[in-house]
């Protein structure tokens, strides 16, 4: 049997000693009253776009949301199973958050391989492939813009791939009605790992970066 992996042992002590030392009451409280986060953030898997270091939240401040390339299916009640929108369905229905972040990134890597047509699957089951699929035909429209650099392509379609979700979430009933009735709102935002800058979307689509 292997051992458990010693850098997160390590970390967990300098959790211990640290951040659970001086928020012991808060975080016991939270395991006592339950999470009652406002806001759900849709992210990338990607270990280096996580958005509790991003927007340096606390335990119990975000319910966040993880999958490649940070999709939203549309609304499927079709009885298969379906990870991305049983979260949805929490955070809506059980949670009663407040806020929608999708939330995508630079140098995304399924994203990339969304670009590439000659991108061989990692596995026969294919699953990054498919679940890429989602995209349609965005990724070929943008491919054949020869006047775009790829990493002009790449941000692009990080971008547009936002806009795509945003509007998969708006296929969710409940999201669209609770939307409308100014319950709840649906942001976009897209992070520069290299540079830390959050560009977030406007009312218009375009994305912005906001005074601090």
């Amino acid at each position: 049997m292997h051992s458990f992996p010693q850098h997160l042992l390590d970390g967990h002590a300098n959790f211990m000693s640290g951040r659970y030392a001086r928020e012991k009451e808060r975080i016991r409280g939270l395991a006592e009253t339950g999470q009652k986060p406002t806001t759900l953030i849709i992210a990338c898997c990607d270990s280096r776009a996580a958005p509790e270091m991003i927007f340096d939240a606390g335990p119990g401040e975000l319910f966040v949301l993880r999958n490649v390339a940070n999709l939203v299916p549309t609304y499927q009640p079709d009885g298969g199973q379906h990870g991305t929108s049983a979260a949805i369905e929490f955070a809506i229905k059980g949670l009663s958050v407040s806020n929608i972040v999708v939330m995508g990134h630079g140098r995304c890597g399924g994203i990339k391989a969304a670009l590439d047509p000659h991108m061989k699957p990692l596995d026969s089951g294919d699953f990054i492939g498919k679940w890429m699929s989602m995209l349609g035909e965005l990724p070929s429209q943008l491919g054949q813009n020869t006047l775009m650099t790829e990493a002009e392509r790449q941000t692009a379609m990080e971008r547009i791939s936002i806009r795509n979700s945003i509007r998969n979430l708006r296929t969710f009933p409940y999201v669209k009605k609770l939307e409308e009735d100014g319950q709840l709102a649906v942001h976009g935002a897209w992070f520069d790992i290299s540079t830390g800058e959050l560009w977030i979307m406007d009312n218009s689509g375009d994305f912005i970066r906001p005074t601090l």
